[in-house]
C-alpha cells in the first residue's frame, strides 16, 4: 500500500457567501483520501487505505464513492450511533471557518485500529486527530518511507505535551501559519517556524499560508511557493487535508530521505490539488477531477510560479 490515511469521516453542514449545504460528506480522511486516490490512479500506484469510524446513519452511496475512487475501506469501522457532524460558516475572504455546532457522536470514542493488511504503508498520513490517537496509529504501523501528521489549534491548546511528543515521532509536520505562531508563542512566522522545528527535533515542517502560499523548512533550506489564484472560491473546507493527501501520494513515488527538490515538487502538486478542492462544496470537485484538467492547471501554475 502506498498511503495509509487515518482521520475523521464526517457530515458537514455549512454556509459560505456562495451558498449552503446540509450533511455533505466531509472529514479529514475523506478529503485526504480522495486527493491521494486521484494521484494514485494517475500514477498507477499500489493503493490508498482509510482508517476511520462511521455511524449507523452513514449512507451506502458514500462508501461507494470511496470504493469507486479506488480507496481501500477495510479500515473503516462502523459503530452504533451517528456519524461525526460539524456545522459552520465562512465569511469575507473565507480564510477561517466559524464553528456553530460540533457533534462528535461515534468519533468521540474512536480508537483507531489498523488492519494487518494496511500496517506496512510506504507513507502514513495522520490527519487531524487527538495527538494520543496519532501516536497509537504510529505504534500500529511499520512505515516504509515517510510519516506525516496534521494538527489544529485545539490540540495545541488542550493537548500541548501530547502534540509535542507525537511530532517527534514523524518525519513531516504540517500546520497552518496561525498554528505555528500559536505553538511557538511568536508572531514572527520565520522565527516561530524555526522554534517549532526545534521542538520537533528536526526533520521537515510544512506551513500552509492559505492564499499566501506555502512555506517549508527542510534540512537543506527553506522552500516558499505561491498559491494558485483560484477564481471560483466556493468552500475552503478540506483544502488542507487534500493538500496533505496529494503530498503524501507524491512522496510515495520516491525512496530514501526526502530531498529538498522532491519536497518542493510535492508541494507544487499539493497546492494545485487544493486549488480544485476549494471550487465546490464538499468533495465533489476532487472526486470528479480529470487528469487532463489537472495537468492543464499544473502547467499553468508552473508558468505563474516562475514569474511570481
Amino acid at each position: 500500500m502506498d498511503v495509509l490515511i487515518v482521520g475523521s469521516l464526517a457530515y458537514d453542514s455549512l454556509e459560505t457567501p456562495v451558498g449552503s449545504i446540509e450533511d455533505e460528506l466531509g472529514g479529514s480522511a475523506s478529503y485526504g483520501g480522495f486527493s491521494a486516490a486521484f494521484h494514485n490512479r494517475k500514477t498507477n500506484g499500489k493503493g490508498v487505505g482509510l482508517v476511520g469510524v462511521i455511524g449507523e446513519d452513514f449512507e451506502q452511496k458514500h462508501l461507494t464513492w470511496y470504493k469507486e475512487s479506488g480507496l481501500d475501506i477495510g479500515g473503516i469501522e462502523s459503530m452504533q450511533g451517528n456519524t461525526f457532524r460539524w456545522k459552520g460558516s465562512y465569511h469575507g475572504n473565507m480564510s477561517e471557518a466559524v464553528t456553530h455546532e460540533t457533534h462528535l457522536n461515534v468519533f468521540e470514542h474512536f480508537q483507531p485500529k489498523v488492519p494487518n493488511s494496511m500496517a506496512n504503508p510506504k507513507i502514513l498520513m495522520c490527519a487531524n486527530l487527538h495527538p494520543s490517537l496519532q501516536s497509537s496509529v504510529i505504534s500500529q504501523t511499520n512505515v516504509g518511507r515517510v510519516s506525516l501528521l496534521d494538527s489544529m489549534n485545539l490540540w495545541i491548546d488542550i493537548a500541548h505535551d501530547d502534540l509535542l511528543d507525537v511530532m517527534k515521532k514523524v518525519d513531516i509536520v504540517v500546520l497552518n501559519d496561525g498554528e505555528v505562531r500559536m505553538l511557538a508563542s511568536d508572531d514572527n512566522l520565520i522565527r516561530a517556524s524555526q522554534t517549532v522545528l526545534s521542538m520537533k527535533g528536526g526533520g521537515i515542517l510544512v506551513i500552509k499560508k492559505g492564499e499566501n502560499g506555502v512555506l517549508a523548512l527542510h534540512p537543506d533550506g527553506m522552500i516558499s511557493i505561491p498559491s494558485y489564484p483560484t477564481l471560483n472560491l466556493t468552500d475552503p473546507t478540506g483544502c488542507g487535508d487534500s493538500f496533505a493527501g496529494a503530498m503524501a501520494q507524491f512522496l510515495s513515488l520516491g525512496s530514501g530521505n526526502v530531498s529538498h527538490e522532491e519536497l518542493a515538487e510535492a508541494l507544487v502538486h499539493a497546492t494545485v490539488t487544493a486549488s480544485f478542492t476549494i471550487e465546490s462544496f464538499g468533495t465533489e470537485r476532487l472526486r470528479n477531477l480529470s487528469v487532463e484538467e489537472y495537468e492543464n492547471r499544473l502547467k499553468e501554475y508552473r508558468l505563474i510560479s516562475r514569474t511570481s
